[in-house]
């Protein structure tokens, strides 16, 4: 055998190893940490108009006058997210697709509410899915309509969609049943 008097270097390729293990593992770990912050940022957006700051219809007080009235006012109806709830009235979000909450209409701004129907303007945001579809949004008016009385509250059963541009179908106009 052979004495050595100098010590023994690790090669450039165990360096290289190490290097890209540690560095793999390092990004792992941060991106598997990061998971919890993903989901819940996901399950803390709000996707109904009831998770909105509008008040529902059945507490809206009326204006007090100082002469008195012929006819009691109409009742100014609401919008039911997907169907269920109590109507809320000038809702700021409502979903589209309620079946897997994909398309919503958000960030709206009423120019008109009344009990004959109103008119807004805001975003439609439609979600990727899990086709790895980077989510997008399209700029679009809306109109409420249809009011009727729906589980003895006022609410509206219509809505019709006008996007400004772009679409996510191709289609200029989409309606929705929404009570």
């Amino acid at each position: 055998m052979t004495d050595r008097a100098e010590t023994r270097r690790a090669s450039w390729r165990t360096v290289l190893v190490t290097f890209a293990v540690v560095t793999v593992l390092a990004l792992g770990g941060v991106w598997l940490s990061q998971a919890a912050d993903r989901a819940s940022a996901v399950g803390a957006a709000p996707k109904t108009a009831a998770a909105q700051k509008s008040r529902p219809a059945a507490t809206q007080q009326p204006r007090e006058r100082a002469e008195p009235q012929a006819a009691a006012p109409a009742e100014v109806p609401g919008v039911r997210d997907c169907g269920a709830g109590d109507p809320v009235l000038e809702p700021r979000i409502i979903t589209l697709a309620c079946a897997d909450a994909g398309a919503v209409a958000s960030d709206i701004k009423w120019e008109h509410y009344g009990p004959d129907g109103a008119d807004g303007s805001g975003m439609v945001l439609v979600s990727g899915g899990a086709k790895g579809v980077a989510p997008a949004s399209f700029p679009a008016t809306f109109h409420l309509y249809g009011a009727k009385n729906v589980d003895g509250k006022m609410a509206f059963t219509g809505l019709d969609v006008e996007y400004l541009g772009a679409t996510p179908s191709g289609d200029s106009t989409e309606t929705y049943t929404i009570a």
